[in-house]
């Protein structure tokens, strides 16, 4: 294995700069990644904008990353061997011992990292990982296929499973983007008649090529008011976080339907407590998933021919493309790839011997 690897890490905020460091070594329950693939995601803006200068070694962002195990650490669990292909997503991996995973909420646990945010991520050659955060990627998916979905695939894939809506009911996307597009594209293919809410007419086809039954242009209609000419939504699933633009969709939510936050922010939901009683309408705030949920959303995806619209650049040039998605110069989502020429001989020379002394089942 080589003894230093690349990364883009986040020398002052909003600036990324390449620079080599050390290869780190596995700790306990953990394991070193030779990434191959790491999405740029809309909440990568947080982490690149707001890093800390005082933070040494600067963070690495990142957290839509595909790879495989160069390294185990101790006591990984026997599932994970070298040369395995994995992902992890924004979850950087349960702890098992806080009140939520015991009871089993692993999305919810207490003491777990945030990739790219608290501890680095895979804007580079390797990483580290907790083994607990894993996820094994199914051999029909490239890894820029697969990058994207351990985020936007599911986060927006458990939203629509939570949503409670059933085959034939009207569920609404709100917001065309990197989440939304495949929002719509998962609703199709659950059975449901879907409708796209965006603004601007340059997205409709987009938007219907990717699943949608209807789209509806909000600066040129009254949303709210054409979807409830339209019946109404069992279900709303927002991709965006401004309060104003998601309250004033809220009217077209059918009773005992069910609107579903996946736009964080910090802003307050302006919610009219009356449409919500009367109506038994409900608001749910719904965050990405645990590993397994992440495995069933990327074997959902192989079975249902769901892919994300990527497009790809080196990850050397991550500037250039976080900079292209900030602007929303991407349809509909950013890859970064790595390649594997700067380091591959001795990975794989290390990786072998790894093969040989690991206990596996």
């Amino acid at each position: 294995m080589t003894t230093t690897y690349r990364a883009m890490q986040v020398s002052r905020p909003g600036i990324l700069e390449l620079v080599e460091r050390a290869t780190p070594t596995p700790g306990i329950g953990e394991v070193l990644i030779e990434v191959e693939a790491c999405g740029i995601c809309g909440a990568d803006a947080g982490d690149i904008e707001g890093a800390d200068p005082t933070l040494q070694p600067a963070r690495v962002p990142g957290h839509e990353v595909v790879g495989r195990i160069a390294a185990l650490g101790e006591h990984v669990p026997s599932i994970w061997r070298v040369g395995q292909r994995v992902g992890i997503g924004r979850l950087g991996g349960h702890c098992n011992e806080c009140s939520q995973c015991r009871q089993g909420n692993f999305q919810l646990c207490q003491n777990q990292p945030f990739m790219g945010a608290s501890c680095d991520g895979g804007y580079a050659e390797m990483m580290i990982a907790r083994a607990s955060g894993l996820v094994s990627i199914p051999d029909e998916l490239s890894a820029e296929e697969a990058a994207p979905i351990l985020c936007a695939g599911i986060a927006t894939f458990n939203a629509l499973k939570k949503s409670g809506a059933q085959a034939g009911d009207t569920v609404a996307i709100l917001g065309i983007g990197g989440l939304g597009h495949m929002a719509l594209q998962y609703a199709r293919r659950m059975g449901f008649r879907v409708i796209a809410v965006g603004r601007g007419s340059d997205i409709e086809q987009d938007a219907l090529d990717l699943g949608a039954h209807a789209y509806i242009d909000a600066n040129q209609a009254d949303a709210a008011e054409t979807l409830k000419n339209m019946g109404g939504a069992h279900a709303i699933v927002t991709t965006i976080g401004v309060p104003a633009t998601v309250s004033a969709l809220m009217p077209a939510l059918a009773p005992q339907g069910r609107l579903i936050l996946l736009g964080a922010g910090k802003d307050p939901l302006p919610v009219s407590t009356g449409h919500l009683v009367v109506g038994e309408r409900s608001l749910l705030g719904s965050i990405t998933g645990t590993p397994y949920e992440n495995e069933k959303t990327l074997y959902f995806s192989v079975l249902a021919g769901v892919r994300p619209r990527i497009e790809v650049m080196p990850f050397e040039q991550a500037n250039e493309a976080y900079q292209r998605m900030k602007s929303g110069d991407v349809k509909f989502r950013m890859v970064l790839t790595v390649d594997r020429k700067h380091n591959s001989s001795s990975t794989s020379d290390a990786g072998s011997e790894q093969e040989k002394s690991a206990q596996h089942p």
